[in-house]
């Protein structure tokens, strides 16, 4: 990968001590963003300001030990440094090709003030559009092996913001539907959360780098005052450690329109680069799969008269899939261990080594590789970690045999090993292992039951996508996800990272599951596509539903891996437009979706080269169509455009639009 930095030190400059040795603050390099620390009689506060409004009132830091003394006042400022940092870094796969780190930091050392005058660093990285804290606890005599039982880093809000937020410590994990509310009625809650002030700024809280630590989730404390609850261990501590420790990064996404959020790459610039020495077996992909039509019911997971994983159905899928050159296909429930009660928190076992009878693993590997077909690997844990990792081993050397390089892994469950958080410690350094056992087998990976991303991925680039989200099998068989969950994802979940949420259903009114449905219509669906961020992205309904639909087209021809990305126009929980460009050619892509309204907009293409003309090729819900009353039809017609054409967008109620945009010239 390419970089482009350029690193100065400097003191002084931004640095403002004043008369005040325990004052230190920092702005950002376009200035509008400041962060002070204090000491207020020993104990850390920071605060922020953004174009001139507070963001953050000062909120205080700092941690409960066990069997020992807090580690939260008595301080002094013993040292502070500056840096500037400006460097362009260009990703492996992503949502954009090229980012930009430019941020100043103010690192902070302090010392207790008599005691055993333990030592703490905080480090403060100002960007342009949010601010990102850490704390370091170097090596020392007094702290060796140490437990924290709480961490009291607080976000001192100005007002009983509007929130976005779904709760946290239920049993589904992250799969809720968001709620909106004030503040004031807010739960415990997962991040990325996300808010708007009364005045139109936009803050969204979350983490950078969560490594051997603990998942923070947000705790109001009353009077719009909120706290870091780290997610416990079975034992009700939060983190097991040693020094020298440094805690995952807090991050304050800042912004003035919600759209800026989802452009803002912060997250990814406070992870490290990449630590891959091979990259030849990450490829960003299309895949189908029999998962749709084991949640509708046509087939089954577990062995019986309509077993989805079989020889047969495979084929049925790799030939469909090879006619119309779409290159992986996802086989799930063809090892032993499949039953009617896999789902159920009973430390269900499987086995990971073998196959059931009437599939066959090589026959179908052979069968994909001569039709240009790669097979996905799948591992569902049911949360039984201590079966899964006896086996991962030989179950990854599997795959390898088999010139596998793709791999579904599944969590299902309350708790893991029916005892643990799945994003407390002990889960985040179970999905760290497995993400470096899996590169030793050159698997790229997507993680269902995930923990949260936090930007990985930059890092460890075979983190593919995860699920963490109440996602598409909830149309199958619950009341399903309504129209304005798609509005409010992008600036909630989304902003920590890749989504397999598993669009493209067309037969939005499941015939094979009476009751339920999908609650949008068929051009929604389409738009998922480029609305949704995922390297990889499964065309997920049967065969026989795209088979012949002429908008299963914009299907085949949309990527998955971009250039760039820009939000044109959004409104949390109302509507979204984004377009997309084609990172390996000079096409775009535009998608736009609303919630219950229907909607009309009028938007010039400025993001189009100008003195270029290109083909808009347009899927958008046809004649009378209605999420509710009339979700199928898709209207699909073409015109020429360049960047000064105002270009109409309709939207019916829980509607959406779809466009590819290919240059003439």
């Amino acid at each position: 990968m390419k970089r482009l930095f350029f690193i100065s030190f400097f003191m002084g400059l931004l640095l403002n001590a004043c008369s005040d040795k325990d004052v230190a603050t920092v702005s950002s390099p376009d200035r509008n963003v400041q962060v002070k620390f204090e000491l207020v009689d020993g104990e850390p506060f920071y605060s922020v300001i953004y174009n001139g409004r507070k963001a953050i009132e000062p909120s205080a830091m700092g941690f409960i030990l066990r069997d020992q003394a807090p580690l939260k006042d008595n301080f002094k400022i013993v040292d502070a440094r500056l840096s500037s940092h400006d460097e362009v870094w260009e990703q492996v796969w992503g949502e954009k090709q090229f980012i930009r780190d430019h941020h100043n930091e103010l690192w902070i050392d302090i010392q207790e003030d008599g005691g055993e005058e333990r030592m703490m660093s905080i480090v403060f990285r100002v960007f342009d559009n949010g601010v990102a804290f850490r704390y370091i606890i170097p090596e020392q005599e007094h702290i060796g092996e140490f437990v924290i039982m709480d961490e009291l880093t607080e976000f001192a809000m100005t007002g009983d913001h509007k929130a976005w937020w779904i709760g946290a410590y239920q049993e589904h994990r992250y799969e809720y539907l968001y709620e909106e509310t004030p503040i004031s009625r807010m739960d415990t809650v997962h991040t990325p959360v996300t808010f708007q002030t009364n005045d139109g700024m936009y803050i969204s809280l979350h983490e950078a780098a969560l490594v051997d630590y603990a998942s923070y989730t947000v705790a109001p404390l009353g009077n719009n005052r909120l706290k870091t609850d780290l997610v416990p261990w079975a034992d009700g501590t939060k983190v097991k450690t040693q020094s020298p420790m440094q805690t995952p990064w807090r991050t304050i996404q800042l912004a003035e329109k919600p759209g800026d959020l989802i452009t803002n790459y912060m997250v990814l610039n406070l992870n490290e680069p990449n630590k891959l020495d091979d990259l030849s077996y990450i490829e960003p992909n299309k895949y189908m799969g029999i998962w749709w039509s084991l949640h509708i019911g046509k087939r089954t997971f577990w062995l019986g008269p309509i077993h989805g994983a079989t020889t047969e159905n495979a084929k049925y899928y790799i030939d469909f899939a090879s006619k119309h050159g779409i290159p992986r296909l996802l086989i799930e429930g063809w090892n032993p261990g499949w039953t009617m009660e896999w789902y159920l928190d009973a430390m269900h076992e499987f086995v990971f080594t073998e196959t059931v009878p009437g599939f066959d693993l090589t026959e179908v590997v052979n069968y994909g590789n001569e039709r240009g077909v790669k097979i996905v690997g799948y591992h569902e844990t049911g949360s039984n970690l201590i079966n899964y990792l006896e086996q991962i081993d030989e179950g990854f050397q599997l795959y390898k045999d088999h010139g596998i390089n793709d791999i579904k892994i599944g969590q299902v469950g309350t708790r893991l090993n029916m005892k643990e958080w799945h994003h407390g410690q002990f889960g985040v350094n179970y999905y760290a292992y497995v993400v470096q056992k899996a590169h030793e087998y050159q698997l790229a990976i997507n993680f269902h039951e995930p923990i949260k991303p936090t930007g990985l991925r930059r890092t460890y680039p075979n983190i593919m996508t995860a699920e963490g989200i109440r996602g598409q099998e909830y149309n199958a068989w619950s009341e399903g996800n309504p129209p304005n969950h798609y509005t409010i994802f992008p600036f909630t979940r989304a902003l920590a990272g890749p989504i397999d949420y598993t669009p493209g259903i067309f037969d939005v009114m499941i015939k094979y599951r009476e009751g339920r449905r999908v609650h949008t219509t068929v051009a929604k669906q389409l738009a998922l596509y480029v609305l949704i961020h995922s390297p990889i992205q499964m065309l997920a309904d049967l065969p026989e539903n795209y088979d012949g639909h002429p908008a299963f087209q914009f299907l085949l021809d949309v990527p998955v891996d971009w250039y760039d990305t820009q939000v044109i126009d959004a409104e949390i929980g109302g509507h979204i437009t984004k377009v997309r460009r084609d990172r390996h050619s000079e096409e775009w892509y535009l998608g736009s979706v609303t919630n219950e309204k229907a909607r009309e907009f009028n938007y010039q293409l400025s993001f189009l080269d100008e003195g270029r003309t290109y083909l808009a090729q347009i899927y958008a819900d046809g004649e009378g169509a209605d999420w509710e009353t009339n979700p199928e039809p898709v209207a699909i017609s073409e015109m020429e455009v360049d960047s000064n054409t105002i270009f109409n967008i309709k939207l019916a109620a829980g509607g959406g639009k779809a466009v590819r945009f290919v240059p003439l010239n």
